[in-house]
């Protein structure tokens, strides 16, 4: 073992992990303490280690080498077995950082303070505890947001772990400032992974202390269930708010889970826009073109230009399958459009001169469905024509919306596909 007897714990999130011989076993992502009624300090086990397949699995200190130089390295020898969290276990990075604790040195009158590290020491052989926590006393000019807050008051302290009270207890006022910190970098959808693992008071706590915008891509990530649970812990105006951020169709699955009451509630507090699109979606059956699509894809009239469409599809809130094709219509150019004329496709875009009209180049072709064609009528167009996502138009010929390839998949798969997105073999 490292001859560090003291490592600091939130300093190990996202440190690469080595065997012996050099090779990446994976990235830290946790690590697990226990509490026990017969111990006067809590002992470190193991980390939560992120492999190959975004599996998460433990492995135990025991089989930890060294914690030092901004890597891990361990025996080579690891469990693939995914993690799964003991009653008497809990996780420093996603449930102790940010906590409320009570503070009582000797001497000095307690005081509230936030827990913003924690330390653990080798007692004996291989045998980690939790002597130390950093923690920041508690700024009664910093108020608590919804948003992360960026800037910290207050004096810090390493006190003696024996010192503080609050740990193992669920505070209702926890933060998730440190805990999104670790984990900012992540896409939408490994960080909806993350948050899954969490306790649900936890996971609430943490979706509530990200942006609009990142937490309508993270809800569109989670299963129903989940989102409903999330969507209900919020207040009602910012819940409206999630709902605008996130893409139409989503959105319509999500408030579909909900009583009609709760669904005018939030419709209510939403942009009459944004609104009108989900009222419309909520209209048609699940199993339909029209309860797949989206009301947002990319659409242009005639005379824009191929520069014009390019910089369209450049957008960084176009999804990769609604960017792979321009939609050309006659005013207006929100859904229900005018005339649908036809589509554009992004290799077409590529080979043209960016002054030309995409009315030019228009394919034909790809006739739209309409809105109560069935998810096999969407699948065999897909597969026909080797498309990623397909027209939806009423009868007099007016763009509804589109219908993408990741919409049919999520809708084809088992409702349970996102739980067994780990459960890879190994060889």
């Amino acid at each position: 073992m490292s001859q560090n007897t003291r490592v600091f714990l939130a300093r190990l999130a996202g440190l690469a992990v080595f065997d012996p011989l050099g090779d990446q076993v994976g990235v830290v992502r946790d690590v697990v303490v226990t509490f026990s009624s017969t111990r006067r300090k809590p002992l470190a086990v193991g980390l939560v280690v992120e492999v190959a397949g975004r599996r998460r699995v433990f492995v135990p200190l025991t089989r930890v080498t060294s914690m030092e130089a901004g890597q891990v390295i361990t025996t080579g020898l690891v469990n693939m077995r995914r993690f799964e969290q003991r009653p008497t276990e809990v996780r420093v990075i996603a449930e102790l950082l940010d906590r409320t604790v009570t503070v009582r040195e000797l001497d000095e009158e307690p005081y509230a303070a936030t827990v913003e590290d924690v330390a653990i020491e080798r007692v004996r052989g291989r045998e980690w505890s939790v002597e130390k926590v950093f923690v920041r006393k508690s700024d009664p000019r910093e108020k608590t947001s919804r948003f992360r807050i960026t800037r910290r008051r207050g004096e810090t302290a390493l006190v003696d772990v024996a010192d503080v009270t609050g740990l193992r207890e669920q505070e209702a006022d926890q933060r998730a400032d440190l805990w999104l910190e670790n984990f900012d970098d992540l896409k939408a959808a490994d960080l909806a992974e993350m948050i899954r693992d969490l306790p649900p008071q936890r996971r609430i706590q943490v979706a509530g202390g990200l942006h609009d915008e990142k937490l309508a891509d993270v809800l569109e990530e989670l299963p129903e269930d989940e989102q409903v649970e999330i969507l209900a812990a919020l207040e009602s105006n910012r819940a409206a708010d999630v709902l605008e951020e996130m893409q139409p169709d989503d959105a319509a699955d999500l408030l579909s889970e909900l009583s009609p009451e709760a669904q005018e509630r939030y419709l209510q507090l939403m942009e009459p826009e944004e609104a009108e699109d989900i009222r419309r979606l909520l209209t048609y059956d699940e199993d339909t073109a029209g309860g797949l699509m989206t009301t947002e894809p990319v659409i242009l009239p005639p005379e824009a230009t191929i520069a014009e469409a390019l910089a369209s599809v450049r957008r960084t809130e176009i999804s990769p399958a609604l960017a792979a094709m321009v939609y050309v219509c006659r005013s207006p150019m929100e859904t229900p459009t005018g005339r649908f004329l036809g589509i554009v496709h992004i290799q077409r875009l590529l080979r043209e001169p960016p002054h030309l009209a995409v009315g030019s180049v228009i394919d034909t072709d790809v006739e739209p469905l309409l809105p109560d064609a069935t998810v096999g009528t969407v699948t065999r167009e897909l597969a026909t024509y080797n498309l990623v996502s397909l027209p939806i138009a009423d009868e007099d010929g007016h763009l509804l919306g589109a219908v993408t390839v990741d919409d049919v998949l999520d809708h084809l798969l088992p409702e349970d596909w996102r739980d067994d997105r780990h459960e890879v073999t190994h060889g």
